[in-house]
């Protein structure tokens, strides 16, 4: 507290000064280097570049962040679930970073209102909040340490925003989202029983594997089918968005598929035959910002070193 007033009173003076009091309204501290929270907020689609050509953006932050955030998430779940299953505190975890639930809770903190992206940048209205926050997250973590950074997340994110024991009750249809994103993509989609055994406990198990296209996309295991589909449907989201390689594999084998159709069938009209539309990641209801503490014209973003 005493070091939040020396800090203040100090900052008064300095020529960022808007943009330390903009963080410390979302923080609740001021922040000791500037730029690693100003780069949190940069996405790649500004092209900017340090002295020696070396690109600055959130992509590095958001690595970092999203390891410090399933630690501290895990955590906090295992703490207040006493007793619960693996399996339960691994769902619960992931319904709390899910892109989805990122994405919203950078709505309520007001990131939102800060990120730096080009207005061409298709990721404007999908995935590109819950990114800034992860690297937010891990701006914290370098800027203040783990304690401070665990302590931001218990005080001002899970303490305002996150019921514990109603989130970990949310049903999440990773399955429907799957083909709900197939469905858009034309692209195929199936899932099949791969193994039935028996766990240590004489329960019975199920692994399923889904493949798109063919191609292996996710494996899930789980005490019913149901579960086991809902666990590799996730995985495959998440190497959805993760693997870029995976992606262009995807359209190539899309590709091969009509072409081999056209041989046999009609042709199909034009707006239907191509393949090169590039796949969407699939991801996620936006929520309508309310009004945040500062906005992005509020903060000066100068030449910075890349993190």
């Amino acid at each position: 507290m005493l070091r939040n007033q020396i800090d203040k009173i100090r900052l008064l003076f300095h020529k960022e000064r808007e943009s330390y009091f903009c963080f410390y309204r979302i923080l609740g501290f001021f922040p000791r280097n500037l730029k690693v929270y100003q780069q949190a907020l940069l996405h790649k689609s500004t092209s900017l570049r340090s002295e020696e050509g070396k690109p600055i953006n959130n992509e590095r932050l958001e690595f970092l962040g999203d390891a410090i955030l399933d630690a501290i998430v895990g955590d906090i779940v295992f703490k207040h679930f006493e007793g619960k299953r693996e399996g339960f505190l691994t769902n619960t975890r992931s319904k709390i970073v899910q892109r989805e639930t990122l994405n919203k809770l950078a709505v309520e903190i007001g990131l939102d209102k800060l990120v730096k992206y080009a207005s061409r940048s298709s990721s404007h209205n999908s995935y590109m909040y819950g990114n800034a926050f992860e690297a937010f997250i891990g701006a914290i973590y370098l800027d203040q340490g783990y304690d401070r950074c665990k302590q931001f997340i218990e005080q001002k994110i899970f303490k305002q925003y996150i019921d514990l024991d109603k989130m970990s009750r949310k049903e999440m249809n990773f399955k429907s989202k799957l083909i709900e994103w197939s469905q858009k993509h034309k692209v195929e989609v199936s899932f099949e029983l791969i193994e039935q055994f028996i766990d240590h406990e004489n329960n019975p198990m199920f692994q399923t594997e889904v493949r798109i296209e063919g191609l292996p996309a996710g494996t899930g295991t789980g005490y019913s089918k149901k579960e086991s589909q809902q666990n590799a449907a996730q995985m495959a989201l998440k190497k959805l968005k993760s693997d870029e390689a995976f992606k262009a594999e995807i359209e190539r084998l899309k590709a091969e598929h009509q072409a081999a159709a056209t041989t046999t069938d009609e042709p199909l009209p034009a707006g239907e035959a191509s393949a090169a539309e590039s796949l969407e990641t699939p991801i996620i209801e936006k929520q309508e910002a309310d009004e945040a503490p500062c906005s992005s014209e509020d903060s000066s973003y100068p030449k910075q070193t890349p993190i």
